[in-house]
């Protein structure tokens, strides 16, 4: 089996490690082989993450820290990352799928003049080759990949690759580099966020989404309550946005966000193709419509034909009466 050196990517959101970083050093592990998985963490104050990036597979941890690193910017992160590539070497480099990674990646790429594949969903070693394989025309086909020759890059979709399990007695080295951030062409000065902000819908493992059947903004209530029995988060279709129904940062689909969570559960929602493309590859579906002849049927696992106004706190209430017996 090849050896390589693989490094990857660590990401930070509101204070704590993304569940993506757990995946992306799993899929690192299968390029790396019987090699060397090497987590980076580039931030402020981020020593203390360290210790999580080895329980979860990391072999050792490189740790940069600057003051101009305090919010991301890909500026800024290329600037350690090139300083860290150079002394490391690497024979491969692993990003998660997320806004930092799909800025960052191909900026790397170019540079290094580099093989990179995106969106990455699944990873395989046929003898010595890596074959990776990601979705195209939102979902419809799948490709495969491989890169021949040079430095190996990839971007992990996440929900796709399941991390390795967590072992706290797993030991590995931390060390820390001192690489000065100057000269950056943007900066982060505040952060805003919105009221909608919670688990990142491209992560979340749960989600229950409205379409335009939700009807107004108060109609997504019983939705938020149970995303909030199931452990979930809510999300919803473009035209549910449109409508002024709820903020775009909850947008499923072709135009909004792509997701993978065990469990989807559509409410109001026809099924318009733009939306399939962001969440038919969910491990489960459940679709709740008035309209026995909606497209969400066809991809549904489960079917639920009526009022969602009736089914949904129903739902609530069985979800509720199940946590009372356990």
């Amino acid at each position: 089996m090849v050896n390589r050196n693989v490094l990857v990517l660590g990401e930070l959101k509101s204070g704590s490690l993304r569940s993506v970083s757990f995946e992306a050093i799993a899929a690192a592990q299968e390029i790396a082989g019987n090699g060397q998985v090497t987590a980076i963490l580039i931030g402020e104050e981020i020593q203390g993450y360290s210790d999580e990036m080895i329980a979860y597979g990391a072999d050792r941890v490189l740790t940069v820290e600057h003051k101009n690193l305090r919010n991301a910017t890909s500026d800024g992160y290329a600037q350690a990352l090139f300083k860290v590539m150079e002394e490391e070497q690497p024979d491969g480099l692993v990003f998660a799928h997320t806004a930092l990674g799909k800025d960052l990646a191909p900026r790397v790429a170019s540079r290094m003049d580099a093989g990179l594949v995106s969106d990455v969903t699944g990873i395989a070693r046929e003898e010595e080759t890596i074959v990776f394989t990601r979705p195209l025309f939102s979902g419809k086909a799948i490709e495969k990949k491989v890169i021949t020759e040079g430095l190996m890059m990839a971007t992990i979709r996440p929900n796709n690759i399941p991390p390795l399990d967590r072992d706290p007695s797993r030991s590995g080295k931390v060390e820390s580099i001192d690489i000065e951030i100057e000269n950056l062409r943007t900066m982060v000065k505040e952060i805003i966020h919105s009221k909608s902000d919670g688990v990142d819908l491209s992560e979340a493992k749960i989600i229950v989404a409205g379409g335009r059947g939700v009807k107004s903004a108060e109609g997504f209530g019983p939705l938020q309550e149970l995303a909030e029995v199931l452990g979930g988060t809510v999300g919803a279709s473009r035209g549910a946005c449109d409508a002024g129904f709820c903020d775009y940062s909850l947008q499923i689909g072709q135009t909004g966000k792509v997701v993978t969570p065990d469990l989807y559960i559509a409410c109001g929602i026809s099924g318009a193709i733009q939306h399939l493309a962001g969440m038919s590859n969910s491990k489960l579906i459940i679709a709740i419509n008035k309209d026995p002849e909606a497209n969400i049927f066809h991809i549904a696992d489960y079917g639920i034909v009526g009022d969602l106004f009736e089914v949904v706190p129903a739902l609530v209430e069985e979800v509720k009466q199940m946590k009372v017996g356990v």
